[in-house]
């Protein structure tokens, strides 16, 4: 039986009912050690909204991104990313609410791994649980 909160779908990963924090537009900072220090969200990989609304991320999602500072091999592609925090609060099925500093996302291939060897600053959990490869490189699962 499903946790609280986890809509359970068939060839799909577990992905927590999670207040959407981010919508396109939106700057966030680059956690990992790729050379890219600012990204910006221009889609969301997976949203399905209504008619003229903006599609937004929380965290876990993995987002269409591009650089806007950093290495200069980086910049001016679209690239994707993983969302690991975001500063709106979010409740966790136990009942906690959970908000960090600031949001931050990390540079990622098609498949989900991460293209830099490092993450900076504390990672969600509920990142860890839907991407495992995150936690190989992560240094504090929050």
């Amino acid at each position: 039986m499903p946790r609280l909160g986890i809509k359970r779908k068939k060839g799909v990963a577990f992905k927590p009912k999670l207040t959407r924090g981010l919508p396109v537009g939106s700057k966030i900072t680059c956690a990992d050690n790729s050379g890219a220090k600012i990204l910006q969200i221009i889609g969301v990989i997976g949203y399905k909204g209504k008619h003229n609304r903006y599609p937004s991320a929380s965290i876990g999602d993995m987002v269409s991104v591009t650089v806007k500072q950093g290495a200069l091999k980086l910049r001016k592609q679209v690239m994707r990313a993983i969302i690991i925090r975001q500063r709106m609060p979010f409740k966790r099925p136990n009942g906690l609410h959970v908000t960090f500093e600031d949001n931050a996302g990390v540079l990622v291939d098609k498949e989900g791994k991460p293209l830099a060897s490092e993450i900076r600053g504390p990672i969600a959990r509920e990142a860890v649980e839907r991407w495992p490869e995150l936690s190989k490189i992560s240094s504090i699962v929050v």
